[in-house]
């Protein structure tokens, strides 16, 4: 049986948004603190901290709510490629997420990016996932 820390990662940001919680705490890699600063970047997380105690280290995220209504600025997020079905696109058929109104984050030879960046840079690449 394998292992995807990304869906992990996901899930626990699903969980914490359906609970109401304010801040997040998921154990840290790489890949997560690039699609952690992505997804800060775009503004559908507050702001966040990586903590580096232990062999591993921590993301703590605020989330991001509004102010008023209190609806998550995150509505869904969907895990594309998984372990076993990896999920690779060129730069020409790259993914638009609800016509361009959410994002497809990407594992591209430049790094972690958009989808809308890497159309730019020209570059296809592993899509991780879409927010929306």
């Amino acid at each position: 049986m394998q292992t995807d820390p990304i869906a992990d990662y996901l899930t626990s940001i699903r969980n914490a948004i359906k609970a109401n919680h304010r801040i997040v705490e998921i154990p840290a890699s790489n890949i997560k603190k690039s699609i952690t600063k992505v997804l800060f970047d775009k503004g559908y997380i507050l702001n966040y901290k990586f903590e580096e105690e232990g062999p591993q280290g921590t993301i703590k995220i605020a989330l991001k709510y509004h102010p008023v209504t209190k609806i998550p600025a995150i509505r869904e997020l969907k895990r594309v490629s998984k372990p076993g079905l990896r999920q690779y696109r060129d730069s020409k058929s790259i993914p638009r997420v609800i016509n361009g109104l959410g994002i497809a984050i990407m594992s591209t030879s430049k790094g972690v990016m958009t989808d809308k960046e890497a159309r730019k840079e020209n570059v296809g690449g592993e899509v991780l996932c879409y927010v929306s």
